[in-house]
């Protein structure tokens, strides 16, 4: 049994180094995925960080501009067509 498990193994290794040594000759490239998933990763943290700096400051814009927003309410002062 332990010869045929290494059997397997060496043959696996084998076969996925003849893969991979065939995709470099055919200039298969598979990507820099660890180097994608750190610039992910760093532009989640950019976000986050650009967005707890900027909320309070967003927050009283927005009310600012509510508040200065005027003819808004229940008062039946809308600007309807014909009113």
């Amino acid at each position: 049994m332990a010869r045929m498990t290494t059997a397997l193994v060496v043959g696996y290794f084998a076969w996925w180094e003849r893969r991979h040594a065939a995709a470099a000759r055919r200039g298969e490239d598979r990507g820099d995925v660890p180097g994608w998933v750190m610039v992910t990763v760093m532009t989640a943290a950019l976000v986050v960080a650009i967005a707890t700096i900027a909320t309070p400051a967003l927050q009283d814009m927005f009310t600012a501009a509510i508040n200065k927003v005027t003819g808004v309410g229940g008062d039946g002062g809308g600007g309807g067509a014909g009113g």
